[in-house]
C-alpha cells in the first residue's frame, strides 16, 4: 500500500507540474490549436484560423466582446459571482461563464456540459488568472473563439464575413461579430435575426459604456 501511495503521489505531482507548465507556456507561446478546433478540422477537412496579436485587433472589437460576454471582466478574478447567481436564477436559458472560464475551456478542455469538465474549468481558471494578464486572456480568447462552422478567431471571422482585417473592423461590425458568439453556427452577422440585431445594438452601447466608465482599462494597450 505504501508503494502504491508513493506512486500515486508522484503521479499527481507530475500531473500538477504538467498543468502548471502548460499554463505558463501559453502565457508566452500562442496555442497552435485547441481540442475543439482540432476536432472540427477533422470533421470539416480543415478550418480557417489566423493568429493575430491583440494590437492587431480593433479596440472596439475587444470592447464589444467584453461588453457581450463579460462586462465585469476587469473586476473579477475569473468568476463573476453575480452572473453565476443570475444564471442559476434563470435556469438553462442563461450562461454565467466569464471570458476567463471560456478561454480555459477552449484552450485546455473539451466542449459540452458535464460536471467533470466544469470542475476542471473551475480549478484551472484561477491559475490562468494568476499567470496571465487580463490582456493576454482576452487576446487568446479572441483568437480561439468560434465565429462560424470552421471559422476560428477574430481575424478569420473579419475576413470571412466582411473581407477586412480584424484591425479594421468598425463599431457596427464588431458588435455583430460579438453578438453571434453564443450560437455562431446558427446566428449570422450578415443575415441577422431580430434577436441578433437587438443584441448587436445593446453590445454597441455597452462597448461605448465600458470605454467611458473604466471597465476596459485592464486590457488597454498600456495595461
Amino acid at each position: 500500500m505504501r508503494w502504491l501511495m508513493r506512486w500515486a503521489l508522484r503521479g499527481a505531482l507530475a500531473v500538477l507540474c504538467l498543468v502548471a507548465l502548460g499554463i505558463l507556456a501559453f502565457d508566452f507561446i500562442n496555442p497552435p490549436t485547441t481540442p475543439y478546433m482540432a476536432a472540427e478540422s477533422r470533421r470539416l477537412g480543415g478550418v480557417s484560423h489566423e493568429w493575430v496579436a491583440i494590437d492587431a485587433i480593433a479596440p472596439v472589437m475587444q470592447r464589444s466582446v467584453v461588453a457581450a460576454e463579460d462586462a465585469n471582466f476587469c473586476a473579477h478574478w475569473g468568476f463573476d459571482i453575480g452572473a453565476i447567481r443570475a444564471a442559476l436564477d434563470a435556469g438553462a436559458s442563461r450562461g454565467g461563464s466569464t471570458i476567463s472560464q471560456q478561454t480555459v475551456k477552449n484552450v485546455y478542455l473539451w466542449q459540452g456540459r458535464s460536471w467533470p469538465r466544469k470542475a476542471l474549468e473551475a480549478a484551472l481558471t484561477p491559475l490562468v488568472e494568476a499567470a496571465w494578464s487580463k490582456r493576454r486572456i482576452l487576446e487568446v480568447y479572441l483568437n480561439v473563439a468560434e465565429f462560424d462552422a470552421g471559422v476560428f478567431g477574430v481575424e478569420a471571422a473579419a475576413r470571412h464575413y466582411y473581407g477586412v482585417r480584424a484591425a479594421d473592423l468598425s463599431a457596427g461590425q464588431a458588435a455583430y461579430l460579438a453578438a453571434i458568439l453564443p450560437d455562431p453556427k446558427d446566428w449570422s452577422p450578415l443575415r441577422p435575426s431580430d434577436r441578433v440585431r437587438r443584441r448587436a445594438a445593446q453590445i454597441r452601447d455597452g462597448a461605448a459604456t465600458i470605454a467611458a466608465d473604466g471597465r476596459a482599462a485592464c486590457f488597454a494597450p498600456d495595461a
